[in-house]
This record gives structure tokens, C-alpha cells and sequence, in this order.
């Protein structure tokens, strides 16, 4: 075994076969990729990669297993299974684009989508193949996608995954805030595998003993996303960036494909052999666009304005009709609405102290755990509607907000049309 030193974790001990999947060209790439994307510019320490959270995520599933296996709850999965999950957690982001999850936002095809043809051809198949399985590189993608029959399925993408117990620890340390306080070891040993009712299928379900823990885990993402994930000045940089791919995308420069291999520098270096960037130098220079608007969707109709989060062509004709609107060039009015629906999504079983089982909800259960039952108002808090432009508009928050309603009403029927 190989150790690595890492700042949150202490030591990540690294097996050989795992040491050869970190050693491909593909994994080296996560080193960079950062895992926040561009909240660097606003949080200084925030300049963590895909590489040590990808990391991160295989020393949880190695501890995870073992605390699964002391208990003989992995006597009855596929002997492989372990090695399957230990390289899924690893592997789980080698499809991701450059600067996190932005690209993602403008319509490009999922990371997890991006990872099956990595995962099934080259260096990486080789080993899971030679490795492992024959099989492995299609279950371990199966894994990353939640499709998976695997009882150990949940470890990789669920309610309570490795995923994101790992990221809210890192991202929280390296930010420097205090809203990543979850009590790790807690979780991973109240995870079990039980038998689904419903289905009569081995799952991942979590111990009543460990509801404190995941109910800390809750409100922690709450606050990062609030505090950090959706920060105004990130959200701002965010909507430059995807504006700028936007753009290259549209005029040919660049292909949607081959953003798949690209780094963080390297895409925006790519970007600059286009010419001139007004955007790439901004972003460059951390001048980032001023808020015109920022209003809280808890102030909103429910269903407000959520085509600015999912169609793409209609939020850029209404930033255009807008800009011109107010004598601004294109590009120099951006609209900005985050959806994460099931932020707080919680879908668990529950293994009560008397051996029962009972599903844990978004719906209900407020007895034992009070946090499903505010998820929907903690969401709406936490996600703001924003207008940001290059100088500053003189006109009134409801106005403005009529303003971009109609604009995307107009382009939505300019589309139609």
C-alpha cells in the first residue's frame, strides 16, 4: 500500500491497482480541473482539483467497505463488488468538464454521460478489465449513473453518497467556512445494507443511530450552497464564463466535443487564440459584472421564471433584448436562476433500533428527523434570482423583474416561431 498525504483526510492509503488507474492520463487530468470552478475569485484557498476530491471519495468508500465488511454485510454481494466500488468512487468525475459543473448548465452532456466512453476504451478499461472484470468499466459506469443492481449501489450515487460527504468536508476547509461541520465517522457507520420491502432487493440504508449525523449533513449543504456554491460573486463569475463558452460554441470556435479533454487553462487559453475577449479578460482580471438584480425565489411565484435554467437559447435571446434594451452590448446583461431541485432530497431506508424499517422522505417523518419537511423553504432561501451587467441600470427591482418576464415571453415565442 501507498500512502498520500492529503489536508483533510490525514493518510489516503492507496492500493496497487488503484495507484495504476491514479497513474493513467486521464485520472492526472482531475489535478486540472478545479472543484469549485471559478469561487477561487471569491475564496482565495478555494483552488482544490477533481484529483484530491476524487481522492477523497475512494479513502470514504475504502473505510466505508471495511466497516461494512467486519459487520458480514458484504457476504452477500458479488465477491468483485469491493474493488468495483473503490474504482467508481475514484473514477466517478473522470468525465468532467473544465471549471466544475458550469458547462453542464448550458446544455452539454452530463459528466456522467461523458465518462462512459473513457471508462470503456483505453488505458482505464484495460485495467478495470484485466484487473477486475471483463465487465468492470460497464458497472462501474452503471454505478455512476445510479443505474446499478448493485446492493452497493447508494455508496456511489444516492441519497447519502461518499460524493457528497467528500465535497462538503473539502469545499468547506479549503473556502476557510465552518459550514462543512458533519460527523463523518458517524455516518459511514451507521451505513447497512438492507432489504428494500418494495422491491425485495439489497440496498444502502443508514441506522436510526445516524440520523443526527445526516441531518447535519443537510444543513451543511444548505449553507454551502448558499453561502459558497451559489455566492453572488461566484454565481456572477459563473454566468461570464458559461456566456463566454456560449458564445465560442455558437460562432464555431469551439466544438462541444472536444471540451471533454480540456483543462481549466486549457480551455480558456483555446478561447484566447480566438481573439479579443472582453469576457476571458475579465474573468482574467477578476472584473466581474455588478448585480442589477437579486432577489430571493422565496419572493417569487411559485415556477417563476425556471426557463432560465432550462432552455438555454431562450435565456440568451432575453439577456440580448434586455442589453439592447438598455443601450448595453451583447453579453453585457447576464441572467442568472440555479435550480438543484432535490438539494436537500432525502430517500432512505431506516433501520430502527428494534429492527424495523422504515422510508425516510422529503415528505414526512418530521418526528425524527424535522429538516425534509423545510427543505422546500430552505431551497427557495438559498435560491436567488439574479440580473448582472457590466454598469450599473437605474431602475427599480420590480420594474426590472417585469421587464425580464416579458423578454422571456418574447423569446420564448421568437423561438417557437
Amino acid at each position: 500500500m501507498k500512502v498520500i498525504r492529503d489536508p483533510l483526510w490525514n493518510n489516503i492509503r492507496v492500493d496497487p491497482l488503484t495507484l495504476k488507474l491514479i497513474d493513467t492520463r486521464l485520472f492526472q487530468r482531475l489535478r486540472y480541473i478545479r472543484q469549485l470552478g471559478h469561487a477561487y475569485l471569491v475564496y482565495p484557498g478555494a483552488t482544490h482539483s477533481r484529483f484530491e476530491h476524487a481522492l477523497g471519495a475512494y479513502h470514504l468508500a475504502r473505510q466505508t467497505l471495511t466497516i461494512l465488511g467486519e459487520r458480514g454485510e458484504l457476504a452477500a454481494v458479488r465477491a468483485d463488488d469491493s474493488a468495483i466500488i473503490r474504482a467508481a468512487a475514484l473514477l466517478h468525475d473522470i468525465g468532467h468538464y473544465p471549471f466544475s459543473h458550469a458547462l453542464e448548465e448550458i446544455g452539454v452532456i452530463d459528466h456522467e454521460e461523458v465518462a462512459g466512453p473513457l471508462l470503456s476504451n483505453g488505458e482505464i478499461a484495460t485495467i478495470l478489465r484485466t484487473e477486475i472484470a471483463p465487465d468492470a468499466p460497464e458497472r462501474v459506469h452503471a454505478l455512476m449513473r445510479g443505474r446499478s443492481s448493485s446492493p452497493l449501489q447508494g455508496l456511489i450515487s444516492g441519497s447519502l453518497d461518499l460524493d457528497k460527504i467528500e465535497y462538503l468536508k473539502r469545499d468547506a476547509l479549503m473556502c476557510g467556512v465552518p459550514y462543512g461541520e458533519i460527523d463523518v465517522d458517524r455516518l459511514i457507520n451507521s451505513l447497512t445494507v438492507v432489504t428494500d420491502p418494495e422491491s425485495g432487493h439489497l440496498v444502502m440504508g443508514v441506522l436510526e443511530k445516524g440520523l443526527s449525523a445526516l441531518e447535519s449533513l443537510l444543513f451543511a449543504k444548505h449553507q454551502m450552497y448558499r453561502n459558497v456554491y451559489w455566492h453572488h460573486a461566484v454565481r456572477g463569475a459563473t454566468a461570464m464564463y458559461k456566456r463566454l463558452v456560449d458564445d465560442a460554441l455558437s460562432a464555431g470556435f469551439l466544438d462541444a466535443r472536444g471540451l471533454v479533454g480540456l483543462t481549466d487553462e486549457g480551455l480558456l487559453n483555446r478561447l484566447e487564440a480566438g481573439g479579443p475577449q472582453p469576457l476571458l479578460n475579465a474573468l482574467r482580471e477578476r472584473r466581474l459584472y455588478k448585480r442589477a438584480l437579486d432577489l430571493p425565489a422565496a419572493e417569487l411565484e411559485d415556477g417563476w421564471g425556471e426557463w432560465i435554467s432550462s432552455d438555454r437559447k431562450r435565456t440568451i435571446a432575453a439577456e440580448n433584448a434586455l442589453a439592447e434594451h438598455f443601450g448595453l452590448k451583447a453579453g453585457d446583461l447576464l441572467i442568472d436562476y440555479p435550480a438543484k431541485p432535490r438539494m436537500l432530497g432525502v430517500d432512505l431506508l431506516v433501520l430502527r433500533q428494534g429492527g424495523a424499517l422504515r422510508k425516510l422522505t422529503a415528505e414526512g417523518w418530521a418526528a425524527e428527523i424535522n429538516l425534509p419537511s423545510l427543505s422546500d423553504e430552505l431551497y427557495r432561501s438559498a435560491r436567488r434570482l439574479r440580473v448582472f451587467v457590466t454598469r450599473p441600470l437605474d431602475i427599480a427591482d420590480a420594474e426590472l423583474l417585469d421587464m425580464l418576464q416579458t423578454a422571456g415571453k418574447s423569446s420564448f415565442h421568437t423561438s417557437a416561431d
